[in-house]
């Protein structure tokens, strides 16, 4: 098109325009253009897997003692571990340098072995613990299942956020009410039945020590206590502390 001559640019295009019929021509008919078929041999697509799945296998460089440089791959070395006070301690000192709160959460991770001998694992689980050094002054809500009078009275002394009977069950059911934890005594269990499905783990229940006589000790327990669950099958990630 630019050219007003094809010859100017492409001296030998009208050639090979010249031998295109004669190219198309020899084909095939009905395939023109279709390239010759392939035969494949049986072992030849195993062969192939089998060098994939070698060329897939990596050799890790082996890990370095200590870095030598201030800057370096992190993955070439082995992750530094230390012990609980030099791990505080590197805390507060990184706490004075960033200028955060002191007042901030500690977190932790703890990883569990929940293997057992005959290839199963344990369930993850959730528990409450009461640590002997309170960090934080935020109470839970309890509510304390009991038809007893002078049971009740002793369960309001102690804190609890609602204490009643049978008649909490609807406005339980219709969430009405709400709290962060639910305690009983063993002659109302049978009685409680209709929330089981509503409270699930929260459901009163001597494993979790929220079923007995001891009011006073199970509102301890769930007002002031920790609450951890084990997630990922096996690790706990809780806060212990401020720094």
């Amino acid at each position: 098109v630019l050219a007003p001559r094809r010859g100017w640019i492409f001296p030998a295009l009208d050639q090979r325009l010249a031998a295109a019929p004669a190219l198309v021509s020899s084909a095939p008919p009905g395939r023109p253009y279709a390239a010759a078929a392939k035969t494949t041999k049986k072992g030849s697509q195993k062969t192939k897997q089998e060098e994939t799945k070698k060329k897939q296998v990596t050799r890790r460089r082996p890990l370095m003692s200590k870095p030598v440089d201030d800057v370096y791959l992190t993955w070439y070395y082995e992750r530094p571990s230390y012990d609980v006070e030099e791990a505080v301690g590197m805390l507060k000192k990184f706490q004075e340098l960033d200028f955060t709160n002191p007042k901030q959460y500690v977190y932790i991770n703890v990883f569990l072995d929940m293997a057992l001998q005959k290839k199963k694992k344990l369930d993850p689980f959730a528990n409450t613990v009461l640590l002997p050094y309170r960090f934080t002054d935020d109470v839970n809500k309890v509510l304390v299942f009991t038809e007893n009078e002078q049971e009740a009275e002793i369960a309001r002394e102690n804190g609890a956020a609602v204490v009643g009977g049978v008649e909490l069950i609807k406005w339980i059911l219709e969430d009405e009410i709400q709290v962060d934890f639910y305690v009983a005594v063993p002659e109302i269990m049978p009685k409680l039945i209709p929330l089981r499905n509503k409270l699930r783990r929260k459901y009163p229940s001597t494993k979790r020590n929220s079923l007995g006589h001891d009011i006073p000790k199970m509102l301890q327990l769930f007002r002031e206590g920790l609450d951890y669950t084990v997630e990922d099958e096996r690790v706990i990630k809780t806060r212990i502390a401020r720094v």
